[in-house]
């Protein structure tokens, strides 16, 4: 039987980081059904971000409110912790 990512070629290296960061973006996924603690995260990492503008963390902080912004935020930019 041969491995699937050895058929890939990528050898039979296990990559933890990987399924590290595809476990954590489910689990944040997961807690943006929890809305108010998905704001409260957010803030959270927006208070702690140096990548961004002031402007930016403004806007996200605002928009972050309604119920489906949570969701993009991770999708796209951000993280929860």
């Amino acid at each position: 039987m041969i491995c699937p990512s050895a058929a890939a070629g990528q050898g039979s290296q296990f990559d933890p980081w990987g399924r590290f960061q595809l476990m954590k973006k489910l689990i944040e996924l997961l807690l943006c059904f929890i809305h108010p603690l998905a704001v409260v995260l957010i803030w959270i990492d927006l208070a702690t971000r140096r990548d961004m503008s002031s402007g930016a963390k403004l806007a996200w902080a605002i928009f972050c409110i309604i119920p489906l912004i949570p969701f993009v935020y991770v999708l796209t930019t951000g993280d929860l912790w």
